[in-house]
């Protein structure tokens, strides 16, 4: 006997779901920064017997505005998006890698175009392609003055990378203060080093999201999150429905977080 078929996602159901879920979110406890580990592309591909994991990547990036879109409806003010990390330049193959570099270009470009968003590359150029480097760096100056939903783009992104690299930056500041050897311990403080991460002037994340079942943070802002809410859905990055980004919000809403306990 076959299964009855879900209902479609624009059907009578589906949209009062939807409604009912949006009346469960407390207003006042909308994350103000969610961040998310975009996973599921490539096993999404091989779901659909591709060969090039390409087709996953470009079903995913055709998904990011739209997952935007919701975002800014739910009252969201800034989106972290997990691309690329630093360990996959060196993991994955060079036709992957090269696609992989232009799919983001492309994505980066379009999202400049909203006269709203603000864009921002988060993470090292070190290993990018030269035209997805510039790719970012356009659509950054592009939206510098805009306003609207800030989001950025983890592309050559790793936490661990990130703190080396703020640590990096203190100490190279204190020197160039006239700062010593003895009085730099003073300097490293939790806060002096958050002043100079790749996110620096921007709110940690409230709520972390990770689509695809697993559920690990994967060398993603481990130093940002360290109090923030997480959540993982089953769903497939290509395949995440608004009513599962509806759900994380609710379930984010509903929860009394304890910072440090």
């Amino acid at each position: 006997m076959s299964s009855q078929p879900k209902p479609p996602r624009t059907g009578l159901l589906y949209r009062l779901y939807q409604q009912r879920l949006r009346r469960e979110i407390v207003d006042a406890r909308v994350p103000h920064h969610v961040a998310v580990i975009v996973d599921g592309n490539r096993r999404w591909a091989k779901q659909r017997l591709q060969e090039r994991a390409s087709f996953g990547h470009r079903a995913g990036a055709r998904k990011v505005p739209e997952f935007l879109g919701w975002c800014e409806n739910a009252g969201v003010k800034v989106v972290t998006l997990y691309l690329l990390s630093a360990d996959n330049l060196g993991a994955r193959g060079s036709d992957e890698l090269k696609d992989l570099f232009g799919i983001i270009g492309e994505l980066a470009t379009e999202l400049a175009r909203n006269p709203e968003w603000r864009v921002q590359h988060v993470g090292s150029c070190d290993g990018l392609a030269p035209e997805l480097a510039e790719s970012l760096a356009a659509a950054e100056e592009r939206t510098r003055g805009n306003t609207g939903l800030h989001v950025n783009l983890a592309v050559g992104y790793g936490g661990r990378s990130e703190i080396a690299a703020a640590v990096r930056s203190v100490i190279e500041a204190h020197q160039e203060a006239g700062g010593t050897l003895e009085n730099l311990a003073e300097t490293l403080t939790p806060d002096k080093i958050g002043e100079h991460l790749w996110t620096r002037g921007q709110a940690d994340p409230d709520l972390v999201i990770r689509t695809s079942g697993e559920q690990r943070i994967s060398d993603f802002m481990i130093w940002q999150s360290a109090h923030s809410e997480f959540y993982f859905v089953e769903a497939l990055y290509p395949d995440l429905r608004e009513v599962d980004f509806l759900r994380a919000i609710r379930d984010y809403s509903s929860r009394q977080r304890r910072l440090g306990g």
